[in-house]
């Protein structure tokens, strides 16, 4: 019962926050709230069953909560009365239907906890605490940082925006301008979170993928002319088509050359690439969201791997180097001109990176190497790269995958 309630904490959390947020202007109390919530949960689904609608459930427990509270400090009455009339039946939100106000509420919470006086560290945790969900451990080894430290830092992080009186309210003009670009970073953090999980059993968390592809597509209705916002909206779809087909029955992953084509959603390629038709139509320069979307695109529209043009992915990673360098993007850069050139190609791109302090304690360099000396015929090598890659990962699927290649290549 205890994952079952865990698994609807993941799904409804960042709605239920969000909404109690805009109801009570208090972000630290409606995290209280909602975990009140969940603690009620955790006590009367085992004795009376999971609720028909889960998160309508917990936000009428959380409601009443802040109710009892409001009660109980005589200088809110005329909050109470406002809380009771909200909390008619009719009222409760049905989070089973379509998209409606709560959507938007989670989208206010993302502007509110990408507000500008936290600094970018602090609104990527505290984004991924409220809206994905994850716990301050699961955070705190996403950052390489002690639980501790995460700890103190969502808090202080709360405490900033209460000092600072920030608004829930949607920012408009120059201040939602302001803020757009760590808007666009934090959702496109969430996403690769769950599509990559960095620790724990799960390969993918595609919940996570899921409210981020929400957030991004709400983005786009709410700035439809801002391309790069409809770009990473593509991004976003393109990339999760392949979702069903990233992992084979027994959960093991599959590398994108050998997925099944056939298992991509095809609407959410349709979807995909319609926003980025979007984003072309707008004759704007690229940004680095459209030029990672194009490269989706290209792997997208290739019905078969061996059709994918990788020299105009090399080209792409090229122009993304330029736009929005960093070791990670040398990596993939390195990839792209190792299936589009040779892997000895990819391994001069890659070479560099070695001695980047960025990538050091990350599997991903040497993971990378060693798929780049296995395709060079440098098998010996290729098992000491992925050997040394499994002993940096911390999500155990990719471990189990890293080292059957070092057996392989052995």
């Amino acid at each position: 019962m205890s994952d079952q309630v865990t698994a609807v904490w993941r799904e409804e959390s960042a709605r239920i926050i969000a909404a109690l947020t805009r109801i009570t202007r208090d972000l630290d109390l409606a995290e209280d709230l909602a975990q009140d919530a969940l603690v009620s949960a955790l006590e009367a689904w085992p004795v009376e069953g999971v609720p028909a609608n889960p998160g309508a459930w917990l936000m009428t427990v959380a409601k009443r909560r802040a109710i009892d509270q409001f009660r109980r400090a005589d200088t809110l009455r005329r909050r109470t009365a406002e809380l009771a009339h909200d909390l008619t039946e009719e009222d409760v939100p049905d989070f089973a239907g379509a998209i409606d106000h709560i959507e938007d509420d989670v989208l206010r919470l993302v502007f509110l906890t990408c507000h500008p006086v936290l600094p970018p560290e602090s609104r990527a945790a505290l984004t991924l605490r409220l809206v994905g969900g994850l716990t301050t451990q699961e955070i705190a080894r996403g950052f390489l940082v002690k639980d501790a430290t995460m700890g103190q830092r969502i808090s202080r992080a709360k405490k900033t925006l209460a000092e600072a009186g920030a608004s829930f309210d949607l920012p408009v003009g120059a201040e939602r301008e302001a803020r757009l670009a760590d808007v666009m970073a934090v959702i496109y953090l969430v996403f690769n979170e769950g599509y990559s999980a960095t620790a724990g059993d799960d390969w993918m968390r595609p919940e996570l993928c899921g409210e981020a592809i929400r957030l991004a597509r709400l983005l786009a209705g709410l700035v439809p002319t801002e391309p790069e916002v409809l770009a990473l909206q593509a991004l976003l779809e393109l990339q999760a088509s392949r979702t069903h087909a990233r992992t084979d029955a027994d959960g093991t992953p599959v590398l994108l050359e050998a997925q099944d084509r056939t298992r991509w959603d095809a609407l959410l390629i349709r979807r995909g690439l319609a926003a980025l038709d979007a984003a072309a139509a707008l004759d704007q320069p690229w940004g680095s969201y459209r030029v990672q979307a194009e490269i989706a695109a290209c792997h997208a529209r290739a019905g078969r791997a061996e059709d994918t043009d990788w020299p105009r992915i090399a080209r792409l990673y090229d122009a993304l180097a330029f736009a929005a360098p960093g070791p990670v993007v040398e990596v993939n850069r390195a990839v792209a001109h190792g299936r589009a050139y040779g892997a000895d190609a990819g391994l001069v791109v890659l070479a560099p990176l070695e001695a980047d302090p960025a990538l050091a304690g990350s599997h991903l360099l040497p993971s990378v190497r060693g798929d780049l000396l296995e395709r060079a015929g440098r098998p010996a090598e290729a098992a000491a790269a992925f050997t040394e890659a499994a002993s940096l990962t911390r999500n155990e699927v990719e471990r189990r995958v890293l080292l059957e290649r070092a057996a392989k290549n052995s």
